[in-house]
């Protein structure tokens, strides 16, 4: 024996594969904005490279995802908890828990907060009212009929503060889903569950110029372990526009990467994993209860 200590288990190992897979989550963010993005998001994980998608509960188009989701319960999905709404859709997007019981999530206009202003929202924000509207939004899908695999946060790391975190592996523990955890201090809280073994990315980081060749190459150069990317697949229509004048470009340039021949051909290139929060979920359904008791 060489008496050196063993190194950790990737997560890619802990879901069953080889020290030398390259294992990728391919999830499309913000399902159900509006059909635009609705329609996208199909196709994506239908036609495309796309493994999942999360779904935003308090959105107008989350009633036409939730019935895309019934018409194809094969679709692994998560509840994309989100505290904030876009400017362009003010009006038509607002909590799912009554107004009365969230006064701390709302504006001056008592709305939720725009993504500009996410900081101030997460400041105010009581850990009841977060609370309240976090089960509220996982509720309205279980009573829809649907079973999600997963939560994660929109617009936030990791919940934006400690607290929401926490209360999120709760939530996530009494409903038996996984949680995307993507931050190195969440990383450390949920240890011996799997997360995302390398630096995250969301889609938004990404420049438009030389997009589809900045893709490839993230590709080619996949590290060993579990790695994940949040997409925003969107057609670019007129809604998309008017609801993100700049925004709808970053959802165009990814659908159209998403869905094209090079990127499949890409995956059976490098032998590369595509997979769903599915099996992230049967582990933290066996450990995640534990890991929320560290901190209850």
């Amino acid at each position: 024996m060489s008496g050196r200590p063993e190194r950790p288990l990737l997560s890619s190992e802990l879901l069953g594969f080889s020290d030398d897979a390259r294992v990728l989550i391919v999830n499309c963010d913000d399902f159900g904005m509006h059909r635009g993005v609705n329609a996208a998001v199909v196709e994506a994980i239908e036609g495309g490279i796309a493994g999942s998608c999360s779904l935003m509960v308090p959105c107008p188009g989350a009633g036409e995802a939730m019935r895309l989701l019934r018409e194809r319960p094969e679709v692994s999905f998560g509840v994309h908890l989100t505290l904030v709404c876009e400017v362009g859709l003010r009006g038509g997007w607002g909590p799912v828990a009554p107004k009365a019981k969230v006064g701390s999530l709302l504006d001056e206009d008592g709305e939720l907060y725009a993504p500009a202003r996410s900081s101030e929202a997460i400041e105010r924000a009581r850990i009841e009212d977060v609370e309240a509207e976090f089960r509220a939004q996982i509720e309205a899908v279980v009573a829809a009929g649907l079973e999600p695999a997963h939560v994660d946060w929109h617009c936030l790391l990791d919940g934006g503060r400690a607290d929401i975190f926490e209360l999120t592996v709760a939530l996530a523990a009494e409903y038996g889903l996984a949680v995307r955890v993507w931050g190195e201090a969440g990383r450390r809280r949920v240890s011996g569950l799997p997360v995302v073994d390398h630096d995250f990315l969301d889609s938004f980081s990404l420049g438009l110029d030389g997009k589809a060749a900045r893709y490839a190459r993230l590709l080619r150069e996949l590290p060993v372990g579990l790695s994940e990317w949040a997409v925003h697949p969107g057609m670019g229509d007129e809604e998309s526009r008017v609801v993100e004048p700049e925004g709808w470009r970053v959802r165009r340039s990814d659908y159209e990467f998403l869905v094209s021949a090079e990127a499949r051909e890409l995956l059976r290139e490098e032998g590369i994993f595509v997979v769903d929060y599915r099996g992230i979920q049967e582990r933290w359904r066996a450990g995640a209860g534990a890991a929320a008791d560290r901190w209850a």
